[in-house]
């Protein structure tokens, strides 16, 4: 599929847009020291976790270290909804690599758990620059592994496996199923990922300059996790440079895109080769809003109705 390449924001997006430039300038995180950095990304996405949705059960839980893996103890938050049916919803939150936790994407999950009438859970894998490439993905694949084990008995009937992710956790959601294969995983949502390092992509060009997340910003982030440019054409790196037997073999994705995004050619790109083995994956790119829309449900109508359609493709595979 192609798309044509338009900054023009929705109204809810321009809404957005006005309170945020009311609150005055932000700083650029990605050019401060990385703990200060995450200080101000946890401060600034606190906005958008109020008014969360009400839970039956929140669990603050530890998937055990696997030394042959890699992965060390990793923290993870369960989310039951209300009348949760069997099965979990293992969602990796975006950030670059570096940025966001459990706590930026609370909202965005309880929203999910909700509308899928399935438990959430996310993980607090190893950030990046002080823990590079693979170092947060063999975390992930240690929570694929045994995140139904670990949350069985606190609200959560084992069922189907779900992977979800946005931006840099949709890249690290894809690559953990390449890394172990896919066949206990019902099937992903995958949120305006990161699927590629090309910097001279169409959306790359276009939106360098955002507005919201730009060109500049997403080299940094690749430079943090993965500086040796020569690993970037690895499959567990760049999801795209996987060969056609590995995509085929991924469970059914819901894909979805910003369409105002520099990583918007990724998406774009994935699905192409997605269609182009055959499979049945539609690409669904929402008009006007700006890449990390979910993160602002609170205020836009976009987001609620993405999560919306996630929550009816879980239900729909469960």
């Amino acid at each position: 599929m192609t798309s044509s390449m338009d900054r023009t924001l929705s109204s809810g997006m321009a809404k957005v847009f006005a309170v945020l430039a009311a609150e005055g300038p932000a700083p650029d995180v990605t050019l401060m020291e990385p703990s200060a950095g995450r200080a101000e990304a946890e401060r600034a996405n606190a906005r958008w976790n109020v008014d969360l949705p009400e839970m039956a059960g929140v669990s603050d839980l530890i998937v055990p270290s696997d030394g042959p893996l890699g992965a060390v103890d990793v923290p993870l938050r369960l989310l039951v909804p209300h009348g949760a049916r069997p099965g979990l919803v293992l969602y990796v939150h975006g950030g670059g690599f570096a940025y966001c936790s459990p706590a930026t994407h609370e909202r965005c999950a309880r929203m999910l758990a909700v509308a899928s009438g399935m438990a959430v859970a996310l993980p607090a894998y190893r950030l990046a620059p002080e823990h590079p490439f693979p170092a947060g993905l063999k975390d992930v694949v240690s929570c694929m592994r045994r995140g139904m084990e670990v949350v069985a008995g606190h609200g959560v009937v084992p069922g189907p496996l779900f992977l979800a992710g946005d931006s840099a956790g949709a890249n690290l959601a894809v690559a953990a199923m390449l890394h172990d294969g896919a066949d206990a995983i019902a099937g992903a949502l995958l949120f305006y990922g990161v699927y590629d390092a090309d910097f001279d992509s169409e959306s790359y060009r276009f939106f360098a300059e955002g507005p919201g997340l730009t060109r500049g910003k997403m080299q940094r982030y690749w430079n943090w996790y993965v500086a040796d440019t020569a690993l970037r054409d690895d499959p567990l790196v760049a999801p795209l440079k996987a060969d056609d037997r590995a995509l085929k073999a991924l469970p059914p994705l819901h894909l979805v895109a910003a369409g105002i995004d520099p990583l918007l050619s990724d998406s774009i790109a994935f699905a192409n080769r997605l269609a182009g083995l055959g499979r049945g994956e539609r690409l669904h790119i929402v008009p006007g809003v700006v890449h990390g829309f979910l993160q602002m449900s609170l205020l836009l109508p976009e987001a609620r109705a993405v999560l919306a359609d996630a929550g009816a493709f879980i239900r729909a595979h469960a």
